[in-house]
């Protein structure tokens, strides 16, 4: 999927490609007044895509049809439609919009799919509306939205702190593949969170070794640390992610990382025919899904 363009015209409507991510690191902290965990994350797009097919409606309003192999929630529970929602109500525009959202990203895996539709409805329907939004208004949009939208608008790299939202791109060129699991697990983000327990000393000391790296621009440093504190609560929640990644290091091919908060797990090469090899014996022997990315262009 290398070389996909974000954008395509199709026949009367817009075709978007929405990203998935990965957590290069996560460091979670303590609780902030607002009840988010303060955290800081090094998040990397990955050419693994949801699309969205942005037409105009033939019903009044916002129309959000959900399709594909993953799940998704329909209608106004969907990010979708409240990223549309969310732009024509700050445009004061009254519309008829159609968006038919093809889910190939599960949700609940760390892989970011929500807030990377929700990033691509806005940026999407800015553009098949001709809405004229700049980006740093877009930004700001993104924000009511959740805190991981705001990374999908623009940049392939970002070192991102505060409750996720504040946001440092890194113009760094990072190129790698990885090898993706997937588990049949639907991870609660809220769940691993509300069960963290913080452990200060070790956020600090990882976090200065993260920033030394970055200020280095050694991305790759940073991935081979496999750093994400909210591993061990997730992987003491769900037994079946535990278990799963214990087979697969204990196979030869390690280490692999938690994206986000799980259940999706990856191990970053530079070599794609290793991880190809790697891919095609884990798929025969231990039966897992798993998908191989390399880092998005855009």
């Amino acid at each position: 999927m290398v070389g996909k363009k974000q954008f395509e015209n199709v026949d009367d409507g817009l075709l978007v490609l929405a990203p998935a991510k990965i957590n290069l690191s996560l460091l979670v902290g303590g609780k902030r007044g607002d009840g988010f965990h303060e955290i800081e994350t090094v998040m990397a797009k990955v050419n693994f895509f949801d699309e969205l097919l942005i037409q105009g409606g033939q019903k009044e309003g916002i129309e959000v049809v959900s399709k594909g192999p993953c799940w998704a929630p329909q209608g106004k529970e969907n990010l979708v439609y409240q990223a549309c929602e969310l732009l024509l109500k700050t445009c004061g525009c009254q519309a008829d919009v159609k968006i038919t959202l093809t889910k190939n990203i599960p949700a609940g895996a760390g892989l970011g799919s929500a807030s990377s539709d929700a990033a691509a409805t806005l940026i999407g329907v800015n553009r098949f509306l001709k809405l004229g939004l700049q980006s740093q208004k877009l930004v700001g949009l993104a924000a009511k939205l959740g805190s991981d939208v705001a990374f999908f608008l623009n940049g392939t790299l970002a070192f991102c702190t505060g409750k996720g939202e504040k946001i440092k791109k890194l113009d760094e060129i990072f190129n790698f593949f990885c090898l993706l699991i997937l588990p049949n697990v639907t991870v609660s983000t809220k769940e691993v969170y509300a069960n963290y327990k913080t452990n200060p000393a070790l956020y600090e000391k990882l976090s200065a070794q993260i920033k030394g790296f970055l200020e280095e621009n050694r991305i790759d440093l940073v991935s081979k640390m496999c750093a994400n504190m909210l591993e061990t609560t997730c992987l003491d929640l769900y037994r079946e992610v535990a278990e799963l990644k214990n087979k697969i290091e204990s196979s030869g091919f390690a280490p692999f990382c938690l994206s986000g908060s799980g259940s999706a797990m990856f191990c970053i090469t530079d070599n794609r025919q290793t991880a190809a090899k790697f891919q095609s014996k884990l798929e025969k022997e231990i039966g897992c899904k798993t998908i191989l990315v390399g880092n998005n262009r855009w």
